[in-house]
């Protein structure tokens, strides 16, 4: 059955893409690093990128073999060698290309999707505005400031500056598989969600991370405020909402555990153990193996808790450590960093 939310999602879809494939751009857009693009939300308030669709050829990191660190504001450094060409990540037309302190050679593409990057400290622009470009076609050579050679990078959404690590690993180049709903709101700003997260690219046979309860928030980090002891964080969403593992493993407890109330504790080969706790109900038993994203519990309120939600701790040979260290929790994804890979599959660096 068709429901309002698709065809809504359909809507923007299409609307939006058909907006955004324009070639002829104003005096002041070709002047402007930041400015709202007339057209993106001209029939829809809002649209959706689906990232896991896109093929290999449809993507490109600027610069693929650099080193990438976010800055202020958003903004990334990829350190690079001389020489080095900068790449287009999407298919697009180019807005802006032209030197603007204190940026230098700055280029800004216009996506077909909708978003907007910019390459700044260029030693030498090879594109110009009006310029139709590929996924991975070079458009800059990279440019040097102080000893270092470097591209500034962003990426923007009707000319405000969106997180780029919700699109991409800095760590890993690659683009995240999920879906991404863009809304605006009153103001020139748009909302940046994550609606559906896939497997990562690599994940060919079969998914080796989740993120533990999808759309949460974090209500009570680790560490815990005023000296209290808070091993864990606590996500909040809604009650009886689905508990994910977040790595395949074996279930090693499923029970009411003192303060913990309802838990499930999970044995992982990677080398952790992962809590997830104050459950209304335990959906796995003792002995069970699970898949990461198997549903294995639902948020509650049993053990010490004042509200629904997840209590959920990361453990290496018992010893409780920030789950944050393994995930983003504002992005919700996997920090790669964390891990290596082996012949049999990713396990946390020591």
């Amino acid at each position: 059955m068709t429901t309002l939310r698709h065809l809504f999602l359909t809507t923007v879809c299409t609307l939006t893409l058909s907006a955004c494939a324009q070639s002829k751009f104003t005096a002041l857009e070709q002047q402007q690093i930041s400015i709202e693009d007339a057209k993106l939300f001209e029939k829809s308030q809002a649209f959706t990128i689906d990232f896991a669709a896109m093929r290999t050829k449809d993507y490109s990191f600027p610069l693929p073999v650099g080193k990438a660190k976010m800055g202020k504001d958003y903004n990334v450094e990829i350190e690079t060698k001389k020489g080095d060409a900068v790449k287009a990540m999407f298919d697009g037309t180019v807005r802006l290309s032209k030197n603007n302190p204190p940026f230098g050679n700055v280029i800004v593409i216009r996506h077909d999707n909708g978003l907007e990057t910019v390459y700044g400290n260029n030693a030498e622009n090879l594109a110009r505005s009006g310029d139709r470009v590929k996924a991975g076609q070079t458009i800059a050579i990279v440019g040097s400031d102080k000893g270092r050679t470097y591209c500034e990078f962003a990426m923007m959404v009707n000319g405000g500056r969106i997180n780029p690590e919700i699109i991409i690993s800095l760590e890993s180049h690659r683009l995240r598989r999920q879906t991404v709903l863009f809304q605006k709101t009153a103001t020139w700003k748009v909302d940046v969600s994550v609606m559906r997260e896939q497997r990562p690219a690599d994940a060919v046979e079969g998914q080796w991370w989740c993120y533990p309860l999808a759309g949460a928030k974090v209500i009570s980090p680790y560490g815990g405020r005023g000296g209290r002891r808070h091993t864990g964080v606590d996500l909040k969403t809604k009650p009886d909402d689905n508990i994910l593992a977040a790595f395949d493993g074996e279930v090693v407890f499923s029970g009411k555990f003192a303060g913990y109330g309802n838990l499930v504790r999970i044995r992982h080969a990677n080398g952790l153990e992962t809590y997830y706790s104050h459950n209304s109900k335990n959906l796995v038993k003792v002995g069970d193996r699970v898949k990461a994203g198997t549903v294995i519990a639902l948020t509650g309120r049993t053990g010490r808790a004042t509200t629904e939600h997840l209590h959920f701790e990361t453990r290496a040979n018992g010893q409780a450590i920030d789950p944050a260290r393994y995930f983003n929790h504002q992005t919700h994804t996997i920090r790669e960093s964390a891990f290596q890979k082996g012949k049999k599959g990713y396990v946390i660096k020591r």
